[in-house]
């Protein structure tokens, strides 16, 4: 590998070169703080010799250059250089701003005009909302991910640069007639800074080595993400051999699956799930140098085809509203508890079971009957128990899942499904610790983390008694038979009034009219207005702490005998 370096400044590299950001890099993600921070060191604190580090980058031919590492900076600049072209327009100083756009786009050898900086991931809106010189618009671009940080770049330095000419505007203590000309002598100030920043610039003589020194130096920095290093490594073996690239449109489709979701699900955990699912529980630092050695030349199209269709499956049992029909209400209710008891140990498993079901390998009822089990299981042993596994529960998820995607028959897919649901059946912990553990779980207006649970749980006594109501589920407000404000007297205490024995569910309307009525005027009210609610209640002529507990602790044995029963 022939490596070369020379120091020198951003002029000296945008008068005499070109450069192109290939599609294994990163998209642009600077935000504010990034943006203000270079305004302060480069133009606040301006200085002769300002250093902003090592710029690699690759021959593509004589002029010609693609980069490695300092791209995002490299569009930095490019776009703080066209807010100074315009602002330079707007003082009526055409050949400034002409000069200026010079380092942004100029003839080639062959005469025709080129960006100086071109990118593959942001094209066509880069170079037609931001680059553009003094033309109008002729296209309508779709902002992504990608464009609203560069959009917000621009914006910010339009704000940033606007202040700079504005405060000329704004100081009485300037003739209106030197103001003009004090306006165009910031901005070249501001410019000169911008064109004079030293660099140390490292050319590689390939893309082949660009390839490695990408992998290198983004696994030895902080800001190493998973997603680039994988997205690397397939533009590595799967190189454009036409004007459509397919790998970069697969690979965009499988980010904007997962950006895109309602749910906070990001693409490294994607990555390291899907490889969970499929071939190995691998930790996620040292995930990379597994793909990089199984993801050969010859499978890499497979391997991809495969993460675009599970980043579907992925966001799917993580958002209970894509891609799941009515039909399948039950499939996706399951899913959405999971995602309330805040999990992540069964995902290998849901998504190998999800899989298979897309798959035709098993049927809709299994499927339902499987996810209801891992439902139950961690509503016992995470939501209510809090248990800690050492690690034999992930390794189990991971190993099932493995196995479920290796089964192409449909009997022996279901055979292991039932031998996992006995493994889950076993590991549930016992009656009396749930019983205590389910007493301890409160709702008040001061302690409302838990409140989304209690919810869910009233919910499920609701449909197991079939308890009527006059309004739908999402209507219906928690309300405390012992009212909130009987905290601290006597012998209530949050635990009590907070406690699932003392909640029941109750309309908006119906909550305000029994707020200062006695236990007994409650129940009466309610029973004429044709609400349901447990026989415990219906049978207690007093209502105390005792009652509370007592009502809780018959509540956790039909929970873990009935409801959540495996």
């Amino acid at each position: 590998m022939k490596i070369e370096s020379k120091d020198t400044d951003i002029e000296s590299l945008l008068v005499g070169s070109y450069f192109h950001i290939p599609r294994f890099q990163r998209p642009y993600s600077w935000d504010d703080e990034n943006l203000n921070d270079f305004w302060d060191d480069v133009v606040v604190n301006q200085s002769d010799d300002y250093f902003i580090g090592s710029m690699v980058v690759y021959k593509k031919d004589k002029q010609q250059f693609g980069v490695v590492d300092g791209q995002q900076r490299l569009t930095t600049i490019t776009i703080l250089l066209c807010v100074i072209r315009d602002y330079f327009l707007k003082v009526g100083s055409q050949d400034l701003a002409e000069g200026v756009h010079q380092l942004i786009e100029r003839k080639d050898r062959s005469n025709k005009n080129e960006y100086v900086l071109k990118t593959e991931t942001s094209f066509p809106y880069f170079q037609e909302h931001i680059q553009k010189f003094n033309d109008e618009l002729e296209l309508i671009i779709d902002i992504q991910l990608e464009e609203q940080n560069l959009k917000n770049a621009h914006t910010r330095f339009n704000k940033l640069v606007g202040s700079v000419v504005s405060a000329i505007d704004q100081d009485a203590s300037i003739k209106p007639e030197n103001k003009n000309d004090l306006k165009v002598e910031r901005l070249v100030s501001l410019r000169d800074a911008i064109l004079n920043l030293n660099l140390i610039f490292i050319t590689l003589d390939n893309e082949d080595d660009a390839y490695l020194i990408f992998e290198t130096l983004n696994t030895r920095g902080k800001d190493l993400a998973l997603t680039d290093l994988v997205k690397n490594h397939f533009s590595k073996h799967l190189k454009s051999k036409g004007d459509v690239d397919h790998t970069k449109l697969k690979w965009s489709s499988m980010l904007e699956t997962i950006h895109n979701s309602s749910s906070d699900i990001s693409s490294d955990n994607f990555i390291y799930h899907f490889w969970a699912s499929r071939y190995e529980a691998v930790p996620l630092k040292k995930l990379f140098p597994k793909i990089k050695k199984d993801i050969t030349k010859s499978k890499a199209r497979e391997y991809l085809d495969a993460l675009v269709a599970d980043s579907k499956i992925y966001r799917s049992i993580h958002e209970d509203n894509f891609e799941w029909t009515k039909n399948e209400y039950e499939v996706s209710s399951s899913l959405y508890a999971l995602q309330l008891f805040k999990l992540s140990q069964p995902t290998p498993a849901t998504m190998s079971l999800v899989r298979s079901y897309k798959n035709n390998i098993i049927k809709y009822k299994k499927l339902r009957d499987a996810l209801s089990v891992i439902e139950k299981f961690h509503f016992v042993f995470t939501a209510i128990t809090s248990s800690r596994s050492s690690g034999g529960i992930s390794a189990m998820y991971s190993s099932f899942a493995i196995k479920l995607f290796n089964c192409t028959d449909p009997q022996a897919a279901s055979d292991l499904i039932s031998e996992f649901v006995v493994k889950l059946r076993d590991k549930r912990p016992s009656i009396d610790e749930f019983k205590v553990a389910f007493k301890e779980v409160i709702y008040t207006n001061t302690n409302s983390k838990q409140k989304n649970l209690v919810r869910y749980i009233l919910k499920k006594f609701s449909l197991y008694y079939s308890y009527k109501y006059p309004v739908d589920f999402d209507e219906l407000t928690i309300e405390h038979l012992c009212p909130q404000d009987k905290i601290g007297q006597d012998d209530w205490l949050e635990s009590s009034v907070g406690c699932l024995g003392n909640l029941i569910f109750l309309d908006q309307k119906m909550n305000g009219e029994l707020d200062t009525k006695s236990f007994s005027g409650k129940k009466r009210i309610l029973k004429e207005k044709g609400y349901s609610f447990s026989e415990f209640i219906a049978n207690s002529t007093d209502w105390t702490t005792e009652h509370v507990f007592e009502h809780a602790d018959k509540m956790a044995e039909v929970a873990y005998n009935e409801i959540w029963k495996i």
